[in-house]
């Protein structure tokens, strides 16, 4: 999707639809008044007669309008003059979008920066304009040949103004970047097991590093793991014939000396559960048991395409997680890289078994913070549901910037408590720490087995279990928190250059 900011006379602006606003009482916006005026009053007639009243998220198609090179107008009720909610606003561009790709049209020009939104400026509405037409003209079909001719998808977003704006042209430019990440993230998550292998995520982070001199990658193999005593990590891939990979993406946008930010996402590229085999409805989803890495991957990718000024450790632990005779088994113990001993009580705990040696070797980074991102429980989606990514960590400003990251962006996330008691739940009679412990506060003692091996350094966890991915007869990759991750990089480096 291409993305550009249009300025000039409105009526002569070369569009399949140009998006105005209309507000409440029936009272055309700025842009839609000039339209107007060069169409002889074919919108205000409309409006007269009621086809559209301003009601927030009210849409009407005007197609070949008199004088107006635009092949349609799009009227979109804006609610009230005065200004609407963030959340209106994100709703309302949402809808829009999704009512110009169910068209069919392959462009659009939105004057919809236009609208008043309270405590947000241009450039929060322009990013939400460009993130809702990427979720609505996204599609996945690269495995569908049937019908031979597919349908025309959307291509180009403009956004218009008055006149020439360099804050606007600049953070197109961003959305732009935000764009192609998102894209990568899902089409990664999307792709089958059986084609996105830990090789084939691989393959990915060594072409990201041929295509961008500002990332470099390297790639460990299982017997490079077996030397850095990974252990952990090692037990989950005995069980398939696909080769483990740890996959680190090293962005050196910053200066030399900045300590980095290290982004650690579990890429258990499919996951049976292993030996404690997971129920056979919707086992298909679990391709998306790599969403973590997924937006790792797509981050680092933004990041290099908008060319941020920061320093960025991308580190990938990637495997598949299957039953077979050499598969770990529940009440084995292995051994960590950082030397903690773990009893295994369910191979369905997995993830936390591959972060814990990535996180340890993340070290060796010395980053600023560190964060993980991973599918790691069940219990998170009880908790929180499928709105919100669940937060843990073990430093109040790092889950503070990240939850005001979501904020900004609508990606949000929802702290929840990491308190000494619970971890007890996870000690081990035979070993230094269970994988597993119980029932309550499942999405908790997960971050808890992760916090001991976080010890060192800035930490938080981003449970991504129930908004990494959506079910159903819409089944697909989401894309977050490319956002959040994204916003909250953004937002360091604002903070240290402001």
């Amino acid at each position: 999707m291409d993305i550009s900011i249009k300025h000039g006379t409105p009526g002569k602006q070369k569009t399949a639809c140009f998006i105005v606003a209309v507000y409440s009482g029936k009272h055309l916006g700025e842009v839609a008044g000039a339209l107007d005026k060069t169409s002889r009053q074919a919108l205000s007639r409309l409006v007269k007669r009621g086809d559209v009243t301003g009601k927030l998220e009210e849409t009407l198609f005007v197609p070949n309008a008199t004088g107006l090179t635009a092949e349609r107008v799009m009227l979109v009720g804006a609610g009230k003059r005065a200004g609407i909610s963030a959340a209106e606003y994100i709703k309302l561009v949402t809808k829009v979008a999704s009512a110009v790709i169910e068209a069919g049209l392959k462009s659009a020009l939105s004057a919809l920066t236009e609208i008043t939104v309270d405590g947000r400026d241009e450039a929060w509405k322009i990013r939400q304009q460009i993130t809702a037409f990427e979720g609505a003209a996204y599609r996945f079909d690269e495995y569908k040949t049937l019908p031979k001719r597919k349908p025309a998808r959307f291509a180009r977003l403009g956004l218009y103004f008055d006149a020439a704006d360099p804050v606007a042209e600049a953070e197109a430019r961003i959305g732009d970047s935000l764009v192609k990440g998102l894209q990568l993230t899902k089409d990664l998550a999307n792709t089958p097991a059986n084609f996105c292998t830990p090789q084939h995520l691989a393959e990915h982070a060594r072409e990201l590093g041929r295509q961008f001199k500002s990332i470099t990658v390297d790639v460990q193999n299982e017997a490079a793991m077996e030397k850095l005593g990974m252990g952990s990590l090692l037990s989950v891939s005995r069980g398939s014939e696909q080769p483990a990979k740890l996959i680190t993406m090293k962005y050196d946008g910053g200066k030399a000396g900045d300590k980095p930010v290290v982004l650690v996402g579990k890429g258990v590229t499919f996951d049976s559960g292993g030996i404690s085999l997971k129920p056979g409805p919707q086992m298909d989803e679990m391709k998306y048991d790599m969403c973590g890495a997924a937006t790792v991957f797509g981050v680092m990718k933004a990041l290099a395409e908008s060319a941020l000024p920061i320093n960025v450790v991308g580190v990938v632990p990637a495997t598949e997680n299957l039953p077979d005779g050499k598969a770990t088994k529940p009440g084995d113990i292995v051994t960590s890289m950082s030397g903690q001993t773990i009893e295994i009580l369910n191979t369905d705990a997995e993830g936390r078994l591959i972060l814990c040696d990535a996180l340890t070797y993340s070290a060796r980074y010395e980053p600023d913070v560190v964060i993980d991102i991973a599918t790691l429980t069940g219990a998170c989606i009880i908790a929180l549901g499928h709105l919100t990514t669940a937060l843990m960590g073990n430093d109040d400003e790092l889950a503070e910037d990240l939850l005001n990251a979501g904020q900004e962006t609508g990606d949000r996330a929802w702290r929840l408590p990491l308190w000494d008691e619970y971890q007890q739940q996870i000690d081990s009679p035979f070993a230094d720490i269970a994988n597993v412990g119980g029932r309550p506060a499942g999405s908790i003692t997960a971050a808890c087995f992760l916090a001991r091996f976080t010890q060192d350094y800035r930490w938080a966890h981003l449970d991504i279990a129930g908004t990494a991915w959506v079910s159903g007869a819409k089944k697909g990759a989401t894309g977050r928190p490319v956002n959040l991750l994204f916003q909250y990089l953004r937002d360091r480096v604002a903070r240290r250059d402001g």
